[in-house]
């Protein structure tokens, strides 16, 4: 007997080492702790929620919050270190590479309604905003009647273009619906007069006729073409326990007052590469969803 201790101690002493994890994981969670990487989805220019830099560097609100997810992960995890990779998604492929695992956690401006909860997972809030469209001011629309019988553009994979759709469809207003692969081409279509308008969340158009040459050449409409929804970090579909881990780390942003500092950083002051301020103060039902985080179910 005694002998078989001495070997059953001399194995364990030989065994190669394992990371020491607070209890045993599943999932995303799983995964990271075998590799040791977290694999952030960001975009490249949806600012000022997640875009790169002419440096290369990837910024924005959404990625300074999944910054709080990676330490959060790491401390779980009992990890020394946790490596992060970097992902570009766009509108059409961020739900497939969540679902296939290559994304872990998508950190940038998405919508959650209850036709993408069939297919991933969100988490609290961080945003909240509606669909509108914009114009080119010289052209004079003044409402969505006056884009009747004309171009518009939206990206293929966004809940904008849909809306438009159902839109166009139930008023019969005979608008051409021009599916683009990126904002960004949406956006030029109009700037150079090839669609009349370009339909979008209210904000990331307000950001990126803040980046125009010349802003003034463009106009946001007052009207919304939808309710105000929030956006969500995404996660994989059924992974509670990963998702569980990005609510405890954000609430704890939210409601620790850390915040307030994080939103003025990227909404009401100058930001990354050229200055652009949007002066946008956190509304009060922003401001209501950090005091009080919880699931949107609409």
């Amino acid at each position: 007997m005694q002998y078989l201790t001495k070997i059953v101690f001399a194995l364990a002493c030989i065994a190669p080492a394992v990371p020491v994890m607070a209890e045993e994981t599943n999932g995303t969670l799983k995964k990271i702790a075998e590799t040791g990487v977290i694999s952030l989805g960001f975009r490249e220019a949806e600012p000022p929620f997640s875009y790169r830099t002419p440096e290369g560097d990837v910024i924005g609100f959404s990625m300074d919050l999944c910054s709080h997810v990676v330490e959060a992960v790491r401390q779980h995890l009992k990890l020394d270190k946790l490596a992060t990779d970097y992902v570009a998604a766009t509108s059409a492929t961020r739900f497939v590479l969540v679902k296939s695992g290559k994304i872990d956690i998508e950190c940038a401006a998405t919508t959650n309604n209850a036709e993408r909860r069939k297919i991933v997972g969100f988490s609290y809030p961080h945003f909240t905003t509606a669909t509108q469209y914009m114009t080119r001011r010289k052209d004079g629309i003044l409402s969505l009647e006056g884009l009747a019988g004309r171009s518009v553009a939206a990206a293929s994979g966004t809940v904008n273009i849909d809306q438009l759709n159902a839109i166009n469809r139930a008023n019969q207003l005979n608008i051409g619906v021009i599916p683009t692969k990126t904002n960004s081409e949406a956006f030029d279509l109009v700037a150079d007069g090839r669609a009349s308008a370009f339909v979008w969340d209210g904000i990331l158009l307000a950001a990126m006729i803040a980046q125009a040459p010349d802003p003034t050449m463009f106009a946001l409409s007052q009207e919304a073409l939808s309710p105000i929804e929030p956006y969500g970090l995404l996660v994989r579909h059924g992974d509670e326990e990963f998702r569980t881990l990005v609510n405890s780390a954000l609430k704890e942003v939210f409601t620790n007052g850390e915040i307030e500092t994080i939103y003025n950083k990227w909404f009401i002051s100058p930001i990354p590469p050229n200055g652009m301020n949007l002066n946008l103060p956190m509304s009060p039902a922003l401001k209501a969803a950090f005091a009080k985080p919880t699931d949107y179910v609409e």
